[in-house]
């Protein structure tokens, strides 16, 4: 587990592969198969897991939450962020910067 991860706006972010996860009327239930842990997605949070399967930048996450839902873009900014910190602290999420400074 990562506890020190930092996401921002360059990061891309994927699943990580010992997570097993399943749809359960548009939400979404992640067991952590390491440590027998099971995570419960709403629809939105559903719909940020489904795209994270394979890699995905922040911004091409942001851009799909924004296009399918009504939200402002600063809320619907700091709500990923909080989501993928608390899925990247529980180690459900690998993070990886795009750009490296």
């Amino acid at each position: 587990m990562n506890l020190n991860c930092t996401i921002s706006k360059s990061s891309v972010v994927v699943a990580a592969k010992e997570q097993i996860s399943s749809d359960l009327d548009g939400e979404t239930v992640i067991l952590d198969t390491k440590a027998g842990v099971y995570y419960g997605l709403n629809s939105v949070g559903a719909s940020i897991w489904n795209l994270i399967q394979q890699p995905k930048t922040f911004a091409e996450i942001q851009s799909t939450i924004l296009a399918k839902y009504e939200v402002e873009s600063d809320q619907c900014e700091n709500d990923i962020l909080t989501l993928l910190q608390e899925l990247a602290k529980e180690g459900l999420i690998e993070v990886k910067d795009e750009a490296v400074a």
